[in-house]
């Protein structure tokens, strides 16, 4: 996405269409943009899953409260859902192969986690955002949990949240690799495992054939175009 922080237009650009709506960029008067989430032109079939996805976001993301690398949020209604717009690359756009980087994302997983959330789509490399301080910032909560408490099942998906991260380290600095983070990306959880053998499969028939989509469409809120 273009920087848009000081926008040419006052009216909402529509960033993404599809079975669940528009993404909207929306200028705000002091200058800066909002991403807003309109699910209003979803067809009737798929406006209850965009509804949930968007309250999954908007849980996720109150819990968060506005830390530093993850999008704000400003508002849901029923058909609307406003959060911050986070400036910066999508991961394979800007390919971050510097150490910070990494120390900087493994910050964010943590937080997260300590407040309690599972992103549940961090394989997705537009999920991941460099900063234009090199800094690491996360966003797309729509498949995220919220958890009460850090028990077993939450404990199984942060491990999957952080096998996700260290697969994209794996790619672009490789070299950086622990032995511990070598053997927790060679132990895929059961879930994990039975998701490669059965609900990929669904997943990839749903989303290429019927929704038309890929794994690197769509990222146009995620960061600079």
């Amino acid at each position: 996405m273009t920087d848009r922080e000081n926008p040419m237009s006052s009216q909402p650009e529509t960033l993404k269409s599809d079975t669940f709506g528009r993404i909207l960029a929306v200028p705000m008067p002091n200058g800066a943009t909002l991403i807003r989430r309109d699910l209003s032109t979803a067809p009737w079939w798929a406006r209850w899953l965009a509804r949930s996805l968007a309250k999954r976001e908007a849980t996720a993301l109150a819990r968060l409260g506005g830390r530093t690398g993850f999008p704000r949020l400003y508002g849901i209604r029923r058909d609307e859902l406003d959060r911050s717009f986070v400036v910066g690359e999508p991961m394979y756009v800007a390919k971050p192969t510097e150490r910070t980087y990494y120390i900087d994302a493994l910050r964010r997983l943590r937080i997260m986690h300590r407040c309690g959330i599972a992103h549940n789509d961090l394989a997705k490399e537009p999920n991941w955002l460099v900063t234009r301080d090199g800094k690491a910032a996360i966003v797309d909560f729509q498949l995220a949990t919220v958890h009460q408490r850090r028990g077993r099942w939450f404990r199984l998906l942060a491990r999957e949240d952080l096998r996700h991260y260290l697969k994209h380290k794996r790619t672009y600095r490789p070299e950086a690799l622990t032995a511990r983070e070598k053997a927790i990306l060679a132990t895929p959880a059961i879930t994990a495992r039975v998701w490669q053998q059965t609900g990929k499969k669904l997943y990839l028939f749903v989303t290429r054939k019927i929704l038309h989509w890929s794994d690197r469409e769509g990222a146009g809120d995620r960061g600079k175009r």
